[in-house]
């Protein structure tokens, strides 16, 4: 391989402050903060907005909105006959 071409790959903490999840995984993004993990040692620390801890598909809040009855017409529209 090339020398000075790849990115960092180091290990990095993604942390969804709103669910009070954090996860350690392999990562080439740059940060300035750190965090003491739960081995130790000190990681480059990445505060993300939103997570699978809190995004609504996979805690199962997501709500499906019915405006109009765009499914119907699109069911209608569709079916087969």
């Amino acid at each position: 391989m090339k020398k000075d071409i790849h990115p960092n790959y180091r290990p990095v903490v993604y942390q969804d402050s709103g669910a009070n999840f954090s996860v350690l995984t392999q990562s080439t993004i740059e940060t300035k903060d750190t965090v003491v993990w739960e081995d130790g040692n000190e990681y480059p620390l990445y505060k993300v907005d939103i997570s699978s801890a809190s995004h609504p598909f996979y805690t199962g809040n997501q709500k499906v909105l019915d405006t109009e009855g765009r499914v119907e017409k699109f069911k209608n529209r569709y079916k087969r006959k």
